[in-house]
């Protein structure tokens, strides 16, 4: 139920997607049975200026808060920068926490 929705100026490769899916399991606390990583290329300005960045989308059934949302914010950032060169700067992550009614999966609500 945790899902990363990333939007990229640049492709991000399996391998990379893989580690972001874990680190968002492990940081939430969530099985990553249930964890969901997205990815998008798009023509991304920013700060007024084209070039690479990202803006990611975090969204779960509980489990996010200051910390967890810092520490998500710290490591996707970290990650980013080491294997494409994005400059924590040019990453935007947002975080929504949804009420257990408002998410389906497998033919049914998780509420």
């Amino acid at each position: 139920m945790p899902l990363i929705n990333l939007k990229s100026s640049q492709e991000i490769p399996a391998d990379l997607l893989e580690r972001i899916s874990t680190v968002l399991a492990e940081t939430i606390g969530k099985p990553e049975k249930y964890v969901m990583v997205v990815s998008s290329v798009a023509d991304m300005v920013m700060s007024g200026t084209p070039g690479d960045a990202v803006y990611a989308e975090v969204k779960s059934l509980g489990g996010l808060n200051r910390v967890v949302n810092h520490e998500i914010t710290m490591k996707l950032c970290v990650l980013l920068n080491d294997h494409l060169g994005i400059p924590a700067d040019r990453i935007y992550v947002t975080f929504e926490s949804l009420e257990r009614d408002h998410w389906g999966w497998n033919g049914s609500l998780f509420g």
